[in-house]
């Protein structure tokens, strides 16, 4: 998949709906004022802003939650030796990341948030089908995110669910009000205090006092089938991540090279990934049936009294903040679910209407969710793989192999431009990725035909790669030719 250095949007500014607003307004957008203005419009070049390298900490912020730690301890829960699973979440993690900054790299091509631009391979009515999937996604993220910070800050403050989950959802709010510039600012800042806190935690975990003394793990044998369960979550949690990468990179100037916005997301997303997965294997094959908050607390406490409590809090100010970025990618998907069948101004009540009430929606689901929510996990990220393996897949096709890169802009907002209102051959392609998928899953509650056949190994992902991404190939020859014609 080849990638150049020049691809980006001809023309640079659209002719349509954004590129006619007011400049006073256009002005407002970039950041100028104390909250973001624009939502699911274009970014004009005069907005710009910002360093690629800041990709970087951004994304290892992100992805540097319990959250992503509990996904670690997915091996040693089904009885993964540790090596086995570290292995596992190394190679999935590194994977899944693969296409997370890929995406990346479309922000600053497009200057559009991340799911919009799905309306050139979906239609802008027909893009609302992975929308749906996406919002599930967000929705599904912080309901977890918001357990998690709840156990850990109940480890040194009193209150229950109905005291911390509102409170913890307001902050999120805020931060996602406030917008881009501000949740770039506090993930940037948060990877110094992580990277020493857990730097210090994982020396101990690995060589202390502590790793001598419970140094016998757990775990059976080697079985490729939980392998191969436990790779697959960790590529969908990364994967997941695709759904909103352009949402952070749309602000980079338009010439920023392309290489370096997807080494910079990669650098980011895969660090943090590998190195918090492998320490949730590493201390759930020590500590079986603790959960990620209750680990960290024994082996920092372990270290220093005090410092394994000190190291939780410091985890739920992180997933705070990527509690913020949730809210705020999923105000974007449902204002552009929204615009597809009545125009959505852009402004700032519309932004803080749409956020409220997907984290609303949080609330309720978070109150409702069984205590048993890690099992519940595993499932939700294997759906998530699901739903999202083909939406990647024909994303990147349309951007890489079939477009190069180049979009009429002002058409993605024109329901009679030349990406219409429905796309036969990206929903087919979409519907047909996940229908071909169905054969290889293995859930808890449902196990494919070929998934059995292979002993119950899940590699529907790499199913729905393939047939997604090389149907939409085969369906878009007629636009390939008349690029091909128009060069």
């Amino acid at each position: 998949m080849a990638v150049s250095d020049e691809t980006r949007a001809p023309g640079g500014r659209p002719s349509g709906t954004a590129a006619h607003e007011p400049r006073a307004q256009r002005a407002a957008g970039g950041g100028g004022g104390l909250i973001e203005v624009r939502s699911i419009d274009y970014v004009p070049p005069e907005e710009r802003h910002g360093k690629v390298w800041h990709q970087g900490p951004f994304w290892f912020t992100g992805n540097f939650v319990l959250t992503t730690m509990v996904t670690g301890f997915l091996g040693p829960t089904l009885g993964l030796p540790v090596a086995w699973s570290i292995l596992a979440v190394v190679l999935g993690a590194c994977f899944g990341t693969f296409f997370m900054a890929f995406h990346a790299n479309q922000g600053p091509r497009m200057g559009l948030p991340q799911m919009i631009q799905s309306r050139a391979q979906f239609g802008l009515r027909g893009a609302v089908l992975p929308f749906a999937a996406v919002v599930f996604v967000y929705v599904g993220f912080n309901v977890f995110n918001v357990v998690l910070a709840t156990e850990g800050l109940r480890t040194v403050l009193p209150g229950g669910t109905w005291l911390w989950y509102p409170l913890l959802i307001a902050l999120a709010v805020v931060l996602a009000v406030v917008g881009h510039d501000l949740i770039h600012l506090v993930e940037r800042w948060l990877t110094y205090i992580l990277i020493v806190v857990f730097g210090v935690l994982t020396v101990y975990a690995v060589f202390g006092h502590w790793a001598h003394a419970h140094g016998g793990g757990s775990g059976g044998g080697f079985s490729w089938t939980t392998f191969l369960v436990v790779f697959s979550a960790a590529a969908g949690y990364q994967i997941s991540y695709a759904v909103y990468v352009s949402d952070y990179s749309r602000y980079l100037p338009e010439d920023v090279p392309a290489r370096k916005v997807i080494w910079w997301t990669y650098l980011g997303a895969a660090g943090s990934a590998v190195w918090l997965m492998s320490l949730g294997a590493l201390l759930g094959s020590r500590l079986p049936g603790a959960d990620a908050v209750a680990a960290v607390r024994t082996v920092g406490n372990a270290l220093l009294p005090g410092f394994g409590t000190f190291a939780v809090l410091v985890s739920v100010v992180a997933i705070i903040g990527i509690m913020g970025v949730n809210a705020y990618g999923a105000m974007l998907t449902s204002t552009s679910a929204v615009d597809a069948f009545k125009k959505v101004r852009p402004t700032v009540r519309t932004r803080v209407v749409g956020i409220v009430a997907i984290e609303l929606i949080v609330l309720v689901v978070a109150l409702s969710l069984p205590s048993n929510y890690l099992a519940s996990f595993n499932n939700f990220l294997l759906l998530m793989l699901y739903f999202l393996v083909p939406w990647t897949a024909v994303n990147l096709v349309d951007f890489y192999a079939v477009r190069r890169g180049h979009y009429d802009i002002a058409a993605i907002f024109d329901p009679n431009g030349e990406y219409g209102r429905w796309s036969p051959a990206g929903l087919t392609s979409y519907v047909v990725g996940i229908v071909a998928m169905v054969p290889f899953m293995a859930l808890s509650f449902y196990t494919g035909p070929i998934a059995k056949a292979l002993g119950g190994a899940d590699i529907s992902f790499g199913v729905g790669l393939i047939v997604a991404g090389g149907l939409y190939y085969a369906l878009t020859g007629s636009v390939r030719r008349n690029l091909a014609l128009a060069a």
